[in-house]
């Protein structure tokens, strides 16, 4: 009995640490793992160099529905579902092979990272509290994050319908002022 103990809390471990480089928030480990939060906290310092940021976890479904967190959530929940579907994986599982596929996705095109893990793992929490849902854009087609019980038959995405403020932040005036000769 000790030996199996000894050995989930050491699958405990390996598992914080690959979330704790992934970026996992202390609350996410938390729930994740049945390692106590000191052992966490010490884990995360050894990881990362540092303590681990404080503050609460984001409870509220708008953050998904502005433009850009949008389109890179509904991008996470396609390949979270190509996961499921095509690797057989679930859970947690699930959640970091997608979000490693997202990260790779990302950087390939050099695309600003959005999403976070702890973001990301929110977000499937959400779709399993059914608070969000997926709906398809008349447009093109994709399927994008939506409140759920939205109304959806005429839904636009945002890629389609383009806000006029998208995109629109101090960081692309900087860069689009570095081009000028």
């Amino acid at each position: 009995m000790r030996n199996k103990s000894v050995l989930q809390e050491a699958q405990d471990i390996q598992k914080a640490v690959e979330l704790i480089r992934l970026g996992a928030r202390m609350q996410m480990l938390e729930a994740e793992t049945a390692l106590s939060r000191e052992r966490l906290l010490k884990l995360y310092k050894e990881v990362k160099g540092v303590s681990p940021p404080k503050g609460m976890l984001p409870f509220s479904t708008d953050w998904f529905m502005s433009w850009q967190p949008n389109i890179h959530s509904s991008l996470f929940m396609a390949l979270y579902r190509f996961v499921q579907a095509h690797a057989g994986q679930q859970g947690l599982d699930a959640i970091v092979q997608a979000y490693r596929l997202y990260n790779d996705h990302i950087e390939s095109f050099e695309m600003e990272q959005v999403l976070s893990l702890t973001r990301a793992w929110t977000l499937i929490r959400f779709f399993d509290a059914k608070l969000l849902q997926s709906a398809r854009c008349t447009c093109c087609g994709g399927e994008f994050v939506v409140h759920a019980f939205d109304p959806t038959s005429d839904y636009v995405c945002g890629l389609c319908h383009v806000p006029s403020r998208a995109g629109k932040t101090k960081k692309t005036a900087v860069a689009a002022t570095d081009l000028l000769p």
